[in-house]
């Protein structure tokens, strides 16, 4: 389970890199623009330490799942963006996916 909570600190780094990008305006904007690769760059750190314990499969599943997830839901609150109804249903069945794709992996 520990693992698990490595994973997750990287999925919540990486999008907190992700919703800098509008703020670094181009990386433009010296603190927001440090702070993003900085993110960005632990991110993948414990991308690294996780990928030595669980398949990669799994792990890509996960990041980029909750990662897409993460983001959409976050830019609605924070930039304002729209989100239709078809839109927050493929969102939740992504998350659906990783639920899954958790549940039935394979033992190591």
């Amino acid at each position: 389970m520990h693992i698990y909570i490595i994973l997750f600190f990287a999925i919540a780094l990486e999008v907190l890199g992700t919703m800098l990008l509008p703020a670094s305006q181009n990386f433009s904007k010296p603190l927001p623009t440090s702070i993003l690769l900085a993110s960005y760059g632990a991110s993948f750190y414990f991308l690294a330490l996780v990928s030595q314990k669980l398949p990669l499969a799994i792990i890509y599943a996960s990041w980029a799942g909750l990662g897409v997830f993460s983001v959409a839901m976050l830019s609605y609150l924070f930039y304002k963006q729209t989100l239709n109804w078809q839109t927050i249903i493929g969102l939740f069945l992504i998350i659906i996916g990783v639920i899954i794709v958790n549940l039935y992996k394979t033992k190591l």
